[in-house]
């Protein structure tokens, strides 16, 4: 399982890599600083849940269980609602219309997530 979280955890971080980049020279001048903001936070919270998951994979190979097991899985999830809604959000916000917010509401769910998995990370 952990060859499995490595994988994973490097994809998340090399896009993390490419959205930021994209956000810095794509986006800025496209929409609203607000929705800038908005899509960098996505960006950084998937970042470090990229490293949070390594360190999971790393960990696993020594520790392994269904604890750990299930941080990995948390981590990957609450990163991809989390992170995905945030650059949902900003892609409405910026380019279809600002009346999209609503769709925010599907962020503290990946943030529960991501929570929840530091929890049983600890």
């Amino acid at each position: 399982m952990h060859k499995g979280f490595l994988k994973i955890a490097a994809f998340l971080g090399a896009l993390s890599v490419i959205l930021g980049a994209f956000g810095a020279h794509a986006l800025k001048d496209k929409i609203s600083d607000h929705a800038v903001a908005v899509f960098e936070t996505g960006v950084r919270y998937q970042f470090f849940h990229a490293i949070a998951l390594l360190a999971v994979a790393i960990l696993y190979k020594d520790l392994p269980g269904s604890l750990l097991k299930w941080t990995g899985r948390l981590f990957i999830s609450g990163t991809i609602i989390f992170s995905g809604s945030l650059y949902i959000l900003t892609l409405l916000m910026g380019f279809v219309s600002p009346d999209y917010k609503w769709i925010g509401a599907v962020t503290p769910v990946g943030g529960l997530c991501l929570i929840t998995g530091w929890l049983l990370m600890f």
